[in-house]
């Protein structure tokens, strides 16, 4: 029998953790990520210049992914200036990595 980590991971933790993998779980928005991680920041049709899908779509998954902490957005009227969020994508990363090394 596996004896319990001595430190497992908070139940806050997991639930941070289980919005960043939601937000992970589709391809779209992993490559939006990519894009947003390869670039300062980005302008929605940006997006849609370089993946096959939608303005709507794309404005949805960008929705997804700024409601789980994992981009901000700022506006620029008319249009939304999107890049990553720095300090939630560290802790993604460190949440993730605890994760698995357990």
């Amino acid at each position: 029998m596996k004896v319990l980590a001595e430190q497992p991971i908070s139940e806050n933790a997991n639930q941070e953790l289980a919005r960043f993998a939601k937000a992970l779980g589709h391809p779209t928005r992993l490559q939006i990520l990519q894009l947003l991680d390869s670039q300062a920041c980005c302008f929605t049709g940006d997006l849609v210049e370089v993946i096959p899908a939608a303005q709507s779509t794309i404005s949805q998954h960008l929705r997804e992914l700024k409601n789980a902490g994992l981009i901000q957005g700022e506006i620029n009227p008319p249009r939304v200036k999107y890049c990553i969020n720095k300090e939630n994508w560290r802790k993604a990363k460190l949440l993730f990595t605890h994760f698995f090394e357990e």
